[in-house]
């Protein structure tokens, strides 16, 4: 159980705080309600260009890193397709030294031509050599573009192409950052061991005095229903070939997302997981293999995946994901099987209460997807998943023509 203390600053800056009595430290989360799904098609990876230029300075502070490293302080930060999300952890007493510097460049970030250009040429570089030059590094971006064909998690965090961030002007760039970079998008977390009063009273006094920038943010599309199966083969030079095969979910906050995240460990929680003991140890098809779920905040997708052992066909794995499926609709999940996965989740969601920065993390994150007071109630929403409700999700959702497959041959 996570106790916090919520308020709403006039400049709609939400913030949620935590009284941390374990920890000595105190960890700030500024949490943006940008990714790469608020990005223009045609301009792919902004969300991500600003993870970096967030720490390029500010027209007071010229060095971010400086006055974290004067007090003791770490920070980091990382952007995905619905949030961006900035961190910082400090000895308690140096709490307000977190709180100036994330408040000064929420409205005073110094973009200049040359920050601009230096950046873009470590994202470009970043795009190259994880994604475009490294093994398997392109799998997701084909899976994605696959199974969406309109909503915009058809593309990765780091963009659709290098020539989209190489683009980007200087204006474009300011757009964006006057557009989402502002106190009514954004949740600020703490959690420290001060006054839950006292921690409100001071992020009101860094906070509050900033003007939002209200901006209308551009309507989201939705993806349509998938009607029919999808496939696509291409060839690579990596060491084995692969098959993923992905089906649209619900969202994060769906009522059956619960059921998706624990099949989804049913079937690949660690070495006892079916897909392991079945695919990989009896029937040696693979030599590894996963299932898991995307976890959106917009309908998202189930993902089997799997590397062929050599002698293998594609065909052949299919075959034995469409086996396991078909299992799970017709035959319940034992008792034993089932409880194990949700003593996994609630002892993972408990040694995790036990990290200030997961606290206040968690915080944000709940905030950002409209359900704070689901921090502390998932693990009864684990608890309450039934056999027939694996069965029924397996029937309604794990179907042929909700399917994208990707083949990912091995070039000869």
């Amino acid at each position: 159980m996570i106790p916090y203390n919520k308020i709403t600053l006039d400049n709609g800056l939400v913030v949620v705080v935590n009284r941390d009595r374990a920890s000595k430290l105190a960890a700030v989360n500024l949490l943006y309600k940008v990714g790469a799904r608020n990005e223009d098609p045609s301009r792919t990876g902004f969300a991500h260009l600003f993870e970096h230029l967030m720490f390029r300075g500010t027209r007071r502070v010229p060095n971010f890193d400086l006055p974290v490293q004067m007090a003791s302080g770490d920070n980091n930060a990382f952007t995905n397709n619905d949030y961006t999300d900035f961190y910082i952890t400090l000895p308690k007493d140096n709490l307000e030294t977190a709180l100036w510097l994330e408040s000064d460049r929420m409205e005073g970030l110094d973009i200049t031509a040359e920050k601009l250009e230096t950046e873009k040429r470590v994202v470009i570089e970043e795009f190259r050599q994880r994604y475009l030059n490294q093994p398997y590094g392109d799998q997701m971006m084909l899976l994605r573009d696959l199974a969406f064909r309109t909503h915009p998690y058809r593309w990765a965090t780091i963009g659709r192409t290098p020539d989209h961030i190489a683009g980007a002007t200087l204006s474009e760039v300011e757009a964006f950052y006057r557009a989402h970079y502002h106190p009514s998008n954004a949740v600020l977390s703490i959690s420290a061991d001060l006054d839950e009063e006292r921690l409100l009273e001071l992020a009101a006094r860094w906070f509050g005095p900033l003007a939002d920038r209200r901006h209308e943010p551009a309507a989201i599309p939705q993806e349509p229903v998938q009607t029919e199966a999808r496939r696509l083969e291409v060839e690579r030079d990596v060491p084995a070939t692969t098959v993923s095969v992905a089906y649209h979910m619900c969202a994060r906050t769906g009522s059956e997302f619960y059921t998706a995240d624990l099949i989804s460990d049913l079937l690949a929680g660690g070495d006892s997981g079916r897909l392991y003991t079945r695919l990989v140890k009896e029937r040696q098809l693979l030599s590894s293999v996963n299932a898991y779920v995307s976890g959106d905040v917009d309908p998202g997708l189930f993902v089997f995946t799997g590397q062929l052992l050599p002698g293998t066909t594609p065909e052949a794995v299919e075959a034995a994901f469409r086996a396991e499926i078909e299992d799970l609709q017709t035959a319940a999940a034992t008792p034993y099987e089932i409880e194990k996965v949700k003593n996994k989740f609630e002892a993972n969601t408990l040694f995790g209460e036990l990290n200030v920065m997961n606290k206040a993390m968690n915080l944000g994150f709940y905030e950002m997807l409209g359900d704070l007071e689901l921090i502390n109630r998932e693990i009864d929403r684990y608890r309450a998943v039934a056999p027939d409700d694996i069965r029924s999700f397996c029937s309604r959702t794990l179907r042929p023509e909700n399917s994208s497959t990707l083949i990912y041959r091995a070039r000869k």
